[in-house]
């Protein structure tokens, strides 16, 4: 069935965010990611996408896992057994391609399946825009499925924002359907019951068209770019609303934090 784990898929659909304190904010804007089942990835050349070559949209492994360049499929199966996180299943990579050979993701995921296609594991790949990242790890502790809508919490370990600490939690949800993906992440400061940050990436998901590149292109144009021109640009208007800024903190020692 066309959006299965089983196939690849464009997600098209939009990105929101919504700050509630000191100063309230919110955007939100038209986006798009690639649903990569990392077992037949190559399979995406079929819609014009180049997989670790140049093109005008071009996924590279490079960009994510180890960063090397080397089998996602292989670093993130070595990550889940060290995590002792038990996924014989598919797993499905949702990410930003390169678009005119540039690419920033703010955050990917890596939805894990098991041998049934039941969800264990979510892997979020974090980065900010002073070249760090960071991966969450979201999984029960008894190995049990996520299910649609369920809340799954993980400690803020890591600087993306200047304009908040690195303290608190996130929660995260998440729906998984064939037909549709939606990822929210809720950031807890500590200070109230309600979220700090409300954000959300929610899309449709349909079978890769061929001459896919082009079509792109033609709805999104210089939408890579403009993943780092808003944030710089949201920001700039967060300094205007006099929200207190943030210096960013070392890194954390660790590259992986836990949640379930």
């Amino acid at each position: 069935m066309s959006g299965s784990p089983s196939n690849a898929c464009l997600v098209e659909g939009v990105v929101m965010h919504k700050r509630s304190r000191p100063a309230a904010h919110a955007f939100r804007y038209s986006a798009f990611c690639l649903r990569l089942p990392l077992s037949r990835m190559h399979e995406i050349e079929g819609s014009g996408v180049r997989v670790n070559r140049r093109g005008l949209v071009s996924f590279h492994e490079r960009d994510h896992g180890a960063r090397d360049g080397s089998s996602l499929e292989a670093w993130a199966r070595c990550l889940l057994a060290r995590e002792r996180v038990d996924c014989e299943g598919e797993i499905v990579l949702h990410a930003f391609p390169r678009m005119l050979g540039y690419v920033f993701n703010p955050v990917s995921f890596w939805v894990c399946h098991d041998a049934a296609g039941a969800v264990r594991a979510v892997l979020a790949e974090v980065n900010n825009t002073f070249g760090e990242r960071h991966l969450y790890l979201l999984a029960h502790d008894d190995g049990r499925a996520i299910g649609n809508g369920e809340a799954l919490r993980a400690r803020k370990a890591f600087h993306v924002s200047p304009f908040c600490g690195v303290v608190g939690h996130y929660r995260f949800r998440f729906h998984f359907g064939a037909d549709r993906f939606v990822a929210r992440i809720d950031y807890f400061d500590g200070e109230a019951a309600t979220p700090l940050l409300a954000t959300s990436i929610s899309g449709a998901a349909r079978a890769l068209p061929r001459r896919l590149p082009w079509q792109l292109l033609w709805r999104y144009r210089w939408f890579t770019l403009g993943v780092i021109a808003r944030i710089h640009w949201q920001a700039v208007r967060l300094l205007l609303a006099r929200v207190p800024y943030v210096r960013k903190p070392a890194p954390p020692a660790a590259g992986l934090t836990r949640g379930q």
